[in-house]
């Protein structure tokens, strides 16, 4: 066959959304068709903050289930980021916890567990600029997407306006990763499918962050510090130091109705202090802050859930936060988005992009990811006061109280502490804490005596305190 008969059999693609999971679908998308990636914005050019994404400003962890995912869909990646100043924090080793029911978590040193962590502004332009590095995949910027094109049984491509012109573009596959604000149940409805169902857990938290100059000698290897918010307290309140790229701290604030955090610069501090424990206002006493106070109160969880649609349409699949968004404080999102551009190449691998089933297939493996990440935020969230139109059910309520037992083991017995962490960092299924052996661990395995307070090392009490 001719070089030119194989262009011309190519498959053809579209991404709707330039973000992080847009990026990833894209460098995926590409290994079987060539790609065009519609995005409304202009996307900056390096780590600056991006048009439509509020919540960049807050803190980010990557867990070590995404950070596996990231690097297997774009290898070497994680190093790229290194090298411009992320950090790779082992878990629980450098991290400094506090659980929402009041434990301390020991800092074992036998880690398995890596995060990633930086400013969401530089883990998007390194992904961004190495993905568009692919002569495969084409970005169409300051262009709008008007409808899917096609009908209830196939998607056959997409309508846009761009400079005040409105085209269509055919594709085999279009892969909606436009996030929360997704339109994608309005263009299915436009094409006489049916609503799926959606649900909404919306704790009615809010945000503050600011970034600072990590005080003293604190900048390099200093842990993270989160102090839990307890949903059984009300307002539940909690916090977070995210070491990030250059020396800086992001510093996150939250608190539920009735005690959310304001954008007023001199009340950050003392909001800080008023934390279950007030470490992370401790630790701030002589950093010098370099932004203003940023806050952000659009922070519910939301799951459309596409996957048990009645009717799907070949040619269409929805990933990342347009599936599913998540209260940013347990920071699964990425990770589960990520996971699940892994799901879809999975399939692309075994099925043929256009063929009949594999969209519906997409879904339902993408799902899986979106399940586990939901599980473990809505599983604290759904105890908030009016979090939900439905209260939490007798199950949500017996397995609550389990996963308390099972932090309080793990926070006092290292073997409970990495199972519970092959769950929390997304490598396992909530399931697997279900498991005999964690069982054993939580009802009959010695523990040591809890912690009277957050276990920082004296070189890290010092290292803050010039």
């Amino acid at each position: 066959m001719s070089s030119s008969a194989r262009t011309a059999s190519r498959r053809t693609a579209v991404v709707i959304g330039g973000g992080m999971t847009g990026m990833l679908a894209a460098a995926v998308l590409a290994d079987f068709a060539d790609v065009r990636i519609i995005e409304r914005d202009v996307l900056p050019d390096g780590p600056h903050p991006r048009k439509g994404l509020p919540q960049a400003r807050h803190a980010h962890v990557l867990w070590s289930g995404g950070v596996k995912a990231l690097d297997d869909l774009l290898p070497g990646i994680v190093g790229e980021l290194v090298d411009q100043g992320a950090h790779t924090p082992r878990i629980m080793t450098d991290l400094v916890s506090k659980a929402p029911s009041g434990q301390w978590f020991r800092r074992f040193t036998h880690a398995r567990h890596t995060s990633l962590l930086c400013s969401r502004d530089l883990l998007d332009a390194v992904i961004r600029t190495r993905v568009l590095r692919d002569h495969r995949i084409t970005l169409l910027q300051q262009t709008e997407l008007l409808a899917l094109v096609g009908d209830g049984d196939r998607v056959t491509g997409v309508r846009v306006r761009a400079d005040r012109a409105e085209t269509s573009i055919t594709a085999d596959l279009v892969v909606d990763a436009s996030g929360r604000a997704s339109r994608a149940p309005v263009w299915l409805r436009e094409l006489g499918l049916p609503p799926v169902h959606e649900r909404t857990v919306d704790a009615g938290i809010g945000y503050a962050s600011r970034i600072y100059r990590a005080p003293g000698s604190a900048g390099d290897g200093f842990p993270i510090v989160n102090v839990q918010a307890d949903p059984r307290r009300i307002p539940g309140r909690g916090g977070i130091i995210v070491p990030i790229e250059g020396g800086r701290w992001l510093v996150t604030l939250c608190g539920s109705r009735g005690g959310q955090p304001s954008s007023d610069n001199d009340e950050f501090m003392p909001f800080a202090l008023s934390l279950p424990h007030p470490v992370i206002g401790e630790l701030l006493a002589n950093a010098e802050p370099e932004t203003d106070v940023i806050t952000t109160r659009s922070t519910a969880n939301k799951r459309r859930y596409y996957e048990k649609a009645t009717r799907w349409p070949d040619g269409f699949a929805v990933l990342g936060d347009a599936v599913a968004g998540y209260n940013p404080v347990y920071g699964h999102g990425l990770s589960a988005a990520a996971q699940s551009v892994i799901a879809l190449r999975r399939v692309l691998r075994q099925q043929d992009l256009g063929a009949p089933g594999t969209a519906r297939r997409v879904q339902r493996a993408a799902a899986r990811p979106v399940e586990n990440a939901w599980s473990l935020a809505v599983g604290q969230d759904v105890f908030y006061p009016d979090a939900s139109d439905q209260p939490p059910t007798r199950l949500e309520r017996t397995l609550a109280a389990f996963v308390d037992k099972a932090v309080d083991a793990g926070s006092r017995n290292p073997h409970a502490l990495r199972i519970l962490l092959d769950v929390m960092s997304m490598e396992k299924p909530p399931a697997r804490l279900l498991m005999p052996d964690m069982l054993a661990l939580v009802y009959l395995g010695r523990k040591t005596p809890p912690l009277d307070g957050p276990p920082l090392t004296k070189h890290e009490r010092e290292a803050t305190a010039t």
